[in-house]
């Protein structure tokens, strides 16, 4: 089938079609009331008006070839000689017109004129014919060729029509009562009549965007198929695909795409919605931002905690080390991609602190799907939790994925379409954006009532529910259990809640210096400002690194987009939210001075025309351009004495509402919403205000309008079922004549803060400025509360944010204060607050602060010390500052804690304050994810003398000093850098120690050819001081690091502990082991417990023990040992003469080799304990032992 472009002027207007259509499309009845020479001259069906007929614009367009049956083809050659016939008659007829009357021929190139310019240019086809006498399984083998018709969008309805095998287009003057009317302006009506269906050609979508690549706005239109890339191909003729670019640098493994149903599944009803839904997704989610950048996700994973028993608790998210971080990056297409052989991946955890682009992600993937880049799915479900969380009445599920999603079309057919996404589960993607928003999520995820799951297993289309429980049932997989399942979310909260369930789990990843740069050359085009908007964030290093996270950049952007000067920059995230919320006052401020000079200058014409004529013409040219200056000079004074005065009074009528404001922006803070009250909470004048300035968003509830499809009553009245988003489940309604298709607005929306760390800062300001803030209730919402009873609650990232800003704004400049408030008692509020602000932090016992809590606190400082301007005055910021540093301990770690950029360079300038007092700190920076580009900033502090952090991090940070040649520095960090002691919880952590390990052995690092003497002469110094090694993969994880740690172990010739207990090694691994421990000479320790080591492997391992000078204590703890591993233990015990703890209790020895043993032990001097207690040895036995020899132990 050929293509042709929509007409935007088309409109439909339909009307109820007879019963039998018959009598008015059969051939004598067409013959009396068509003039078939206008038929096939009309522009809109691809004929032109030269001589040559339409062979010129057959031409044009490719026409597929297709097999033609031998009366096919001489019906088509029949009917192609009519048509050329009829086509002569029209131009000969044309010029008779011409000639004849010069009216009738002027009016009619005006009709075609208008014609032409309107309706598209269509393919020119020939007509169709069938072979009446072919049965239905011919019919559905041979082909037919090409018809003429005109391709509708999918807003324009066609009616089915019974038996439609024969019907073609025609043109009518008038029927009635009317079948289909196209109406169109000085046109004929069209009859549209469908024939049997034709195929459809597939339109490639386009390549998805990756690396550095930025998404325009106007992305690929929707294809014309109906369904999934699959069904597309099987209903048109197969064409080869170009390979995409991303898929060709990726080295993961492509899944196979899952098999879509074929055409005889799905009806054509559900077809038609599943084409209208993606054009319809396709149109909205275009309104992408054009500065979008396609930023990869992170491939997080999932520790099981061998500690914890709950299985609510029994998971723990990885903090993962750059290095490492960057090898788990995906890419957004194969985020629901079966990689390296896992398991298909059906609910799927996005996470991402605020800011992060999760939304602009979901999007993004929605935008994907229209364009038939997600051709595992043939339905796409957005649920929004802004949109849900308010709605209280009960709906069946059915309305809840076909009415109340986001991006959806009206649905003509609620039952065919719901039945086969029940039919076909596994084909279906439900996104859940902003699953925190939800209220009390926690009982989402708790087992619902028997009764209650069984009801909605048994009937989830007409009965109804809450919310709340059609969430937890698909949730809990009570419902559709095959579906794919995406929940948004931040971090922590929910989503710990939640990782029992889910099998994978991505978060977001933030911008690098390089994403930035693409950021700021699409957000600003002219290349000069972007130069020197790059200049200016250049020269300020921490708006640099607030660039790291999305929503951050932007403001950024916004900011630098209005500056002039580089030095009045703001160097804290306090002065950043300051400005941006100055800079949209102001652009409301120039909006309403527009507005005023316009209704002035309006005012004043009108007044001057009103006024009458004292003057003549003669007198007013006596006056001269002087008098005319003077007046106009006047006229202009009062015009901006006016426009003053209104713009005074907008300007407070401003800070009153930006009062308001605060105080909502904290009561949604406290709430942990973004969402603002709905109802008369909230004056008009408010909103009106909030949108204006930006602060606001508004979330449009449509009202959805569902036309069952064509269902009557016994009185001939048509049914229409209408369900309202919003509202309650479908209420039937009976409407007499005409269905109106239009689907209705409502005006109910969702207002919700644009931006969190605006809803935070203007928070912080009503907690700093407002005097209705007591003292006390102020102290209160200070960081690090102590006494408090139960258990605290988690809070979300905007509180943190608030405590930040109310510390930050009350350091701040008093001229800057007084554009937020001009209260007159301002002053005294701030001196009031700033003095419980001192003496709360001062007061702060830092070495009872977890690594959490001395993070925030550098930030609440770090916003006290900078915000007010120069950090070189001696201000109480930088009081504080220095305080701060000089009671942080000495061992500063942030291990388990996520920093990134902005923390660390917070971090940075507090420990540079304490390195001005003389202090001196050890840096644990273990799984706390920092980038190496921070870590190489905090190490080469000089007042840094040891840290900590991953070892596959700091291989690359040498690499990279190496490669620059910065040697004083690379000496430092490699001196510095300590591992002792080291505990691997999981695998990475012996590979990484293994490559550290061999560049001790080799002496230079591994991707360097040069002997580096002077830095690596004696090897690492980390390992030559790793004293203590603990094994703790568990009994799962650990026998994949086994063959590893078996290598490395040599060269830890330092080496004095080592456990490996619950490893899981057996007598393989004991051999291993005893290889390993002839290097391993200062050994002190080994705890070998619970590890199902036998007789072999104890007989190997007692070849070595007694080697080692310096082992005092051994444990084989809860192994398979019997009599004959006794009997090798009591033949070395005597050699082993450092030893002086020995533990074998529960093995599997008896009286026999318990008595070796205690014989043996008589030898041994220096050993105290000997622990050899099981359920196999008689108790008469052990207790005579027991009074021969008081150093054997029960327990």
């Amino acid at each position: 089938m050929e293509e042709m472009e929509l007409d935007p002027f088309l409109c439909l207007d339909d009307g109820d079609l007879p019963d039998d259509l018959s009598e008015f499309l059969n051939d004598d009845y067409l013959k009396k009331l068509m003039d078939s020479d206008i038929l096939f001259d009309d522009p809109l069906l691809g004929c032109c008006d030269d001589g040559n007929g339409c062979s010129k614009d057959l031409g044009d367009f490719p026409m597929q070839t297709e097999l033609l049956s031998p009366d096919s083809q001489q019906q088509e050659q029949k009917l192609t000689s009519q048509t050329k016939n009829r086509r002569r008659r029209t131009q000969v007829n044309r010029s008779e017109e011409k000639m004849g009357g010069k009216s009738n021929g002027t009016k009619r190139q005006k009709v075609e004129g208008k014609a032409k310019t309107k309706a598209p240019q269509t393919d020119s086809a020939g007509t169709q014919s069938c072979d009446a006498g072919s049965g239905p399984a011919e019919t559905a083998v041979l082909c037919t060729p090409p018809q003429k018709i005109v391709h509708l969008h999918p807003s324009i309805q066609l009616f089915t029509i019974p038996d439609p095998a024969g019907y073609q287009v025609v043109q009518t003057l008038k029927l009635s009562p009317p079948v289909m009317r196209l109406s169109l302006p000085n046109t004929p009506t069209y009859i549209f009549v469908p024939a049997s269906s034709p195929s459809y050609k597939l339109q490639l979508p386009p390549l998805s965007p990756v690396d550095d690549a930025v998404a325009p706005v106007q992305m690929s239109s929707s294809p014309p198929g109906s369904l999934s890339d699959t069904t597309s191909k099987a209903m048109s003729k197969p064409c080869a695909s170009p390979l995409s670019s991303s898929n060709e640098s990726s080295p993961l493994k492509e899944s196979p795409v899952p098999r879509s149903p074929t055409v005889a599944d799905i009806p054509q009803d559900v077809k038609n919605f599943i084409w209208e839904s993606k054009s319809h997704m396709n149109w909205i989610c275009q309104e992408m931002e054009s500065h979008y950048v396609e930023v990869p996700v992170i491939q997080r994973e999932i520790l099981r905690s061998v500690k914890h028993t709950n299985k609510c608790l029994n998971k723990e998210l990885v903090i993962m080390g750059d290095t490492v971080r960057q090898k788990s990056l995906l890419r957004p297409s194969q985020i629901f991609e079966s990689l390296n052989g896992d398991k298909p991946k059906h609910y799927i955890l996005l996470l991402g602190n605020a800011g992060m682009g999760k939304t602009i992600l979901i999007r993004k993937l929605c935008l994907d799907w229209s364009t038939d880049c997600l051709p595992q799915f043939d339905f796409v479900f957005l649920l929004d939790g802004k949109a849900l969380t308010l709605t209280e009445p009960s709906y069946s599920l059915q309305t809840l994925l076909l009415t109340l999603s986001s991006f959806g079309p009206p649905c003509r057919d609620l039952d065919e379409v719901y039945a086969q996404i029940l039919a076909s589960p596994k084909r279906v993607l439900i996104i859940f954006d902003g699953f925190d928003e939800l209220r009390d999520y926690e009982i989402l995820l708790q087992s619902q009532e028997k009764d209650l799951t069984t009801l909605l297993q048994r009937d989830s289309k007409s009965r109804t529910y809450t919310v709340r429980q059609l969430y937890s049932a698909i949730l809990q997989r009570a419902v559709l259990p095959g579906c794919t399942l995406l929940l948004s979310t931040r971090s922590g909260g929910a989503s710990i809640q939640l990782l029992r369930r889910v099998d994978s789990i991505l978060d977001m990843c933030g911008f690098t210096p390089t994403y930035v740069e693409s950021y700021f050359s699409k957000y600003f085009i002219v290349p000069a400002h972007r130069a020197s908007a790059m200049d200016y964030l250049e020269n300020c290093c921490y708006l640099r690194l607030l660039c790291w996270n999305p929503g951050l950049c932007r403001l950024v952007c916004l900011l630098l987009e209005q500056s002039e000067n580089s030095q009045v920059l703001p160097r804290t995230l306090t002065g950043l939210c300051h400005q941006v919320l100055c800079l949209k006052m102001e652009k409301g401020i120039k909006a309403q001075r527009e507005i005023l000079l316009q209704s002035v200058g309006e005012t004043q014409m009108k007044s001057s025309s009103s006024t009458p004529k004292k003057f003549s013409r003669k007198s007013r040219a006596q006056a001269g351009p002087c008098h005319r200056t003077k007046r106009a000079k006047l006229a202009k004074q009062e015009k901006d004495d006016l426009v003053t005065d209104e713009l005074i009074v907008e300007r407070t009528e401003q800070r009153v509402l930006l009062a308001q404001l605060s105080s909502l922006a904290w009561e949604g803070i406290k709430a942990n919403t973004s969402i603002l009250p709905a109802g008369s909470a909230i004056s008009a004048t408010l909103k009106t205000f909030g949108l204006r300035t930006g602060l606001f968003l508004r979330h449009q509830v449509t009202a959805r309008q569902v036309i069952s499809s064509g269902k009557r009553n016994g009185g001939g009245e048509e049914v229409i079922v209408r369900e309202m988003e919003g509202g309650g489940d479908g209420v039937g309604m009976k409407k007499q004549g005409k269905t109106d298709l239009e689907n209705k607005v409502s005006g109910d929306h969702i207002l919700y803060w644009a931006s969190p760390f605006l809803q935070s800062y203007l928070a912080g300001v009503h907690l700093s400025l407002s005097r209705s803030v007591s003292d006390r209730t102020f102290v209160l919402t200070l960081p690090f509360q102590s006494g408090l009873k139960g258990r605290r609650r988690s809070q979300r990232e905007e509180r943190e944010l608030t405590q930040r800003f109310a510390v930050g704004l009350l350091f701040h400049k008093k001229k800057e204060l007084q554009r937020l408030n001009q209260n007159k008692a301002l002053s005294d509020i701030v001196i009031t607050k700033k003095a419980l602000v001192n003496k709360h932090l001062m007061g702060l016992s830092h070495g009872n602060l977890g690594p959490v809590q001395v993070l925030e606190a550098c930030h609440c400082v770090y916003e006290a010390s900078f915000t007010h301007g120069s950090s070189g005055s001696d201000t109480e910021g930088t009081k504080l500052a220095a305080h701060l540093a000089a009671k942080l301990p000495e061992v500063l770690t942030f291990q388990g804690v996520s920093l990134s950029p902005p923390d660390m360079f917070v971090v940075q300038s507090i420990l540079n304050k304490g390195g001005t007092g003389g202090r001196q700190f050890s840096l644990n920076l273990e799984d706390s994810g920092i980038q190496i580009s921070g870590l190489k900033a905090l190490v080469a502090l000089s007042n840094i003398n040891t840290y900590r952090a991953c070892i596959a991090d700091v291989i690359t940070l040498w690499e990279q000093l190496e490669q620059s040649d910065e040697r004083e520095l690379l000496h430092k960090v490699v001196s510095k850098f300590t591992i002792h002691p080291m505990k691997a919880t999981q695998v990475c952590h012996v590979e990484d120690l293994a490559k550290l390990v061999n560049i001790h052995t080799r002496r230079r690092l591994l991707d360097s050819f040069s002997q580096s003497d002077s830095i690596l002469a004696e090897g690492v110094p980390a390992v030559n001081m790793l004293h203590k090694l603990e094994f703790e993969l568990g009994p799962e994880r650990g026998p994949l690091a086994l063959p590893k740690l078996w290598e490395l172990l040599p060269g830890l010739q330092d080496l004095q502990h080592l456990d490996l207990e619950n490893s899981k090694i057996g007598d393989k691994g004991a051999e291993r082991l005893a290889n390993a421990l002839v290097s391993l000479c200062s050994l002190e320790i080994l705890n070998l417990s619970q590890n199902c080591i036998g007789d072999e492997g104890v007989k190997k391992l007692a070849t070595t023990l007694k080697d080692l000078t310096k082992l005092h204590c051994l444990s084989l703890y809860s192994n398979v040992i019997c009599d004959g591993g006794a009997w090798s233990l009591a033949a070395v015990l005597p050699h082993m003469a450092s030893l002086t703890e020995l533990d074998v209790k529960y093995n599997k020895l008896t009286d026999v080799g318990v008595q070796s043993l205690a014989a043996s032990l008589r030898n041994c001097k220096k050993i105290k304990t000997l622990r050899m207690w099981n359920q196999c040895i008689p108790c008469g036995v052990f207790e005579r032992l027991q009074q021969q020899d008081p150093r054997i132990l029960w327990d």
